[in-house]
């Protein structure tokens, strides 16, 4: 009986071993853990810290990509820029016209998926500006100066784009917000990434600045996973936990090898 036990004990114990190793080499198979995140028109990435945190805090290793606004070819020439420092197969979001970049830059063989969080999904010969007069948006803030640059009325800016999160922090936004140039505002995408590689939508049902409608008819045609949140356009920093969770569920889905 001592022999049979001692038998027995060894067999669980090795059973147990094989198990473990089986699922930790499962493990090491799926999921992505690289996420590059890219800013909209009149903004920066300061305003994913939040989301940044999260992820990092969950085992992300995160890169914010600070895309100028001066020209659509720069500003996917900087997302590109960021993708490939990761060094491996990446997340790719995009947040506002930071969709309009990720829909070009997400064509790198390491973008493994897309997130669109309010974000322009553009399909080929559509621009932002082409989106925003098929069916407009709320705000009518946006205003051109004489050096081709766009802007939002300061005294807008609350209401129109980030109406809820703490009002010191959107103030400070419009008085330091960033003018997208009108060629990042209206150039076409020529081959949008979204038609083959997996995408995620998380629309903002109160956004002012990009018609919900519109947001759920690019999800729609991207055939996205997709969620909705009543938020602001700025829906990244009000629910950053929501934004978060499809960051990590897009992640979780895919091979960690490309």
């Amino acid at each position: 009986m001592k022999n049979f036990y001692v038998v027995a004990v060894l067999a669980a114990t090795l059973a147990g071993g094989t198990l473990q190793t089986a699922t930790a080499e499962s493990a090491s198979k799926t999921g992505i853990k690289n996420v590059v995140l890219v800013h909209g028109a009149f903004a920066d990435g300061s305003g994913w810290e939040a989301v940044a945190k999260i992820l990092e805090k969950d085992g992300f290793t995160v890169s914010v990509a600070q895309p100028p606004e001066t020209s659509y070819a720069e500003d996917v020439k900087n997302a590109r820029a960021a993708i490939d420092a990761m060094g491996g197969p990446v997340v790719l979001v995009g947040h506002s016209y930071g969709g309009s970049i990720i829909t070009e830059a997400g064509n790198d063989p390491n973008v493994a998926a897309l997130v669109y969080i309010a974000a322009f999904a553009l399909d080929e010969g559509e621009s932002c500006a082409s989106i925003e007069q098929a069916v407009p948006q709320a705000s009518k803030a946006f205003k051109p100066d004489s050096n081709g640059n766009w802007w939002i009325e300061q005294a807008h800016f609350v209401a129109d784009f980030a109406a809820d999160i703490p009002k010191d922090q959107a103030e400070f936004m419009a008085i330091s917000q960033v003018p997208i140039s009108t060629d990042s505002f209206t150039h076409k995408v020529t081959s949008p990434a979204w038609k083959t590689k997996p995408t995620s939508y998380m629309v903002a049902t109160s956004d002012r600045s990009i018609n919900p409608e519109q947001e759920r008819m690019m999800a729609k045609r991207a055939h996205a996973k997709t969620v909705e949140v009543n938020a602001s356009h700025v829906a990244y920093m009000s629910h950053p936990k929501e934004a978060a969770k499809l960051i990590e569920e897009a992640a979780a889905h895919m091979p960690a090898s490309q």
